[in-house]
């Protein structure tokens, strides 16, 4: 079974953050359920921590796992294009709605 891992980073509690996260996590449940992880990483708060990873624009989703490394800037409305993007499998299992 494959595992995802993501790192999230978000800069503050803004509703761009909390819609980032939203939908990263939608697209988890809909797409790769109880196989993925999410890390949230406040990069104001951590600026070391985005800087390691060159994130220059928040938010930002890393995949980390599986390999290759794969990352998307924004908040991932278009529930289509971000899970293409990411590499999730499945994507054209998404609802019409939310694509």
């Amino acid at each position: 079974m494959t595992r995802y891992s993501f790192l999230l980073y978000v800069a503050g509690n803004t509703d761009r953050s909390k819609a980032a996260e939203a939908n990263l996590r939608f697209l988890c449940d809909a797409l790769v359920p109880g196989t993925y992880e999410v890390e949230v990483i406040d990069a104001a708060e951590r600026p070391d921590l985005a800087e390691e990873r060159s994130v220059l624009a928040t938010p930002t989703v890393v995949r980390l796992a599986p390999p290759p490394q794969r990352r998307v800037i924004g908040d991932l409305s278009d529930h289509g294009r971000a899970a293409v993007a990411l590499g999730l499998p499945n994507h054209e299992k998404l609802p019409p709605e939310r694509q």
